[in-house]
């Protein structure tokens, strides 16, 4: 029998990310596991209105998506327990402004580059929605048809209710295949 956990946000684990924006003219970097795809070419990050990126990122309108490695997880646990507000976090990673100038980070296997469309406020949180204008990948992460082989990046998720981190790597099925393999 299942037990009613009432309105629990069930929805995880979620890629882990390092969002990127240049505020009072330097990056500032913030952990980020609140994320979520809005089609194709479109996606959304979700920070508590008390984040100091949030204001670099109304200001420019830019900002960057970094997917987590193992590799890069204890810089990025590090930008996600301090505050921008209170510890000068411009230099934890190397980095390369963006064809848009978002600051990306140059040990990130996978970055987005993107640009707000909107700013979805809901309490507590402001929901940037973004277009993707720019994704960069390491050629040692893909296929040779140029798609981003998941098994080889090994993308780190986050897990909310343990508040955890999982890695990744393992193939269950390719899908549309056990469907098929029904009939």
């Amino acid at each position: 029998m299942k037990k009613d956990l009432g309105n629990v946000l069930a929805l995880y684990p979620t890629p882990l990310t390092v969002v990127g924006a240049v505020v009072n003219g330097k990056p500032n970097w913030v952990l980020v596991g609140h994320v979520g795809i809005m089609g194709h070419d479109r996606i959304m990050v979700s920070l508590a209105k008390s984040h100091y990126t949030n204001q670099g990122i109304r200001d420019t309108r830019v900002l960057s998506v970094n997917i987590v490695d193992e590799a890069m997880l204890p810089k990025a646990d590090y930008v996600g327990c301090v505050s921008g507000n209170k510890t000068d976090k411009s230099q934890v990673f190397a980095y390369s402004m963006g064809q848009n100038g978002a600051p990306l980070i140059d040990e990130a296997k996978l970055s987005m580059e993107c640009t707000v469309e909107d700013i979805y406020e809901t309490k507590g949180f402001d929901n940037f929605i973004l277009k993707i204008d720019h994704t960069y990948a390491e050629e040692t992460i893909l296929y040779e048809s140029g798609k981003i082989d998941y098994s080889v990046f090994k993308p780190i998720l986050f897990e909310m209710p343990g508040y955890t981190y999982l890695k990744t790597g393992d193939t269950a099925a390719k899908c549309m295949t056990l469907g098929k393999e029904k009939q």
